[in-house]
């Protein structure tokens, strides 16, 4: 009970930035008293309840697991496998995640607007099931690239800016009507469920191999995730458009 009023407690202050600054702009910048003071709370309540069981779900549950697998598959010293276990993690994360969904409809919705593809529900649900589809192939390419960076020992340094390099040159040829949502595809990867499995197969992955620091080889698998998107939805924009 005292662990479950702690984790509360931290929740707590870890929004209260945020609520000082909605309550400052409210209260003394608009001047204007809260509306549906009563909903406020009780969302505010379960804000904070929410976010206490999820990242308690991660310490107990999502990080063992996905070091654990690391562990074994290490020991198990079959890189095929380990590969094909990457790629697997990367594109079933990557398709779940709830934040790639709303950006995949809304940018379905205003190419339809905007007449980039032809309108009605079924245009709209191709377009977005393909661009999530897109994402998360390029996530699952994103992590098994990692996986070699760590067990290859590559600077990841040198890997990135090539990586940024390409995105740039891409760029100057695809279209207008994609570029955006490209660069925001980057974003939209690295968030709730994708982050602390991804984050618990490089750790549990370098902490398996002679001669590889978790610190320094373990992190970095979430920057290929947050690269490679840009590049295969604007190769994507520019084969639909």
């Amino acid at each position: 009970m005292k662990q479950l009023l702690r984790s509360l407690f931290g929740s707590f202050r870890d929004l209260a930035p945020i609520i000082v600054v909605v309550l400052f702009f409210q209260l003394v910048v608009l001047q204007q008293p809260l509306p549906n003071l009563l909903q406020l709370l009780v969302g505010l309540v379960l804000v904070v309840s929410g976010l206490t069981f999820f990242i308690n779900g991660l310490e107990i549950g999502l990080f063992p697991v996905g070091e654990s697998l690391a562990h074994a598959l290490a020991r198990k010293g079959s890189l095929s496998w380990l590969l094909v276990f990457a790629f697997v993690l990367g594109f079933a994360t990557t398709v779940a995640e709830p934040a790639l969904i709303a950006v995949a409809e809304e940018a379905a919705e205003i190419a339809a607007l905007d007449g980039s593809i032809e309108p009605g529900k079924a245009a709209e649900e191709a377009y977005a099931a393909g661009l999530r589809l897109t994402v998360a192939l390029s996530v699952g390419f994103a992590i098994v690239l990692g996986v070699l960076r760590i067990l290859k020992g590559w600077p990841m340094h040198w890997m990135i800016a090539a990586g940024y390099v390409l995105v740039v040159i891409i760029t100057a040829f695809a279209p207008d009507e994609i570029i955006g949502i490209a660069y925001d595809s980057g974003g939209v990867t690295t968030s709730t469920i994708t982050v602390p499995l991804v984050a618990a197969l490089g750790v549990g992955l370098a902490s398996s191999i002679r001669g590889r620091n978790p610190v320094t080889d373990g992190f970095g698998l979430i920057a290929f995730a947050s690269l490679t998107p840009i590049i295969f939805v604007m190769i994507y924009g520019m084969v639909v458009h």
